[in-house]
């Protein structure tokens, strides 16, 4: 690893902490918190007071490659939130608090939060 490249993953992880301090998830109101990597995309629905992870789901499982594998990683990370949703609500979640890792606000990331707010989460 060249050492801006470590200096950007060192960067995230300090935004990432920062951030952490403020946004926890209760079992009212879970944190919505998302991975992102070079080729794939991890929305997990966590609740931080009993260490839970409530929902998962992944750019990179079997069940959405077959149905989405051919799409932009892009238009994945919008099916992606779409799933979240979804899943979130049969589990009888509503609002969450999203946690975007420190990750900018921009590209998959945004693509993710705009498809699960379409699909009815709120946060």
């Amino acid at each position: 690893m060249t050492a801006i490249a470590k200096k950007r993953v060192e960067s995230r992880i300090a935004r990432h902490e920062r951030v952490r301090k403020a946004v926890n998830g209760t079992p009212e109101r879970p944190r919505l918190a998302v991975r992102r990597t070079l080729s794939n995309m991890i929305a997990q629905i966590i609740d931080d007071v009993s260490h839970k992870s409530l929902v998962q789901v992944a750019t990179s499982s079997k069940e959405f490659q077959q149905k989405f594998g051919e799409l932009t990683k892009t238009e994945q990370s919008k099916k992606l939130g779409n799933l979240i949703a979804d899943e979130a609500k049969a589990k009888g979640i509503t609002t969450v608090v999203f946690d975007r890792g420190g990750f900018i606000y921009h590209g998959r990331v945004k693509a993710l939060a705009e498809g699960a707010r379409e699909s009815g989460l709120q946060f």
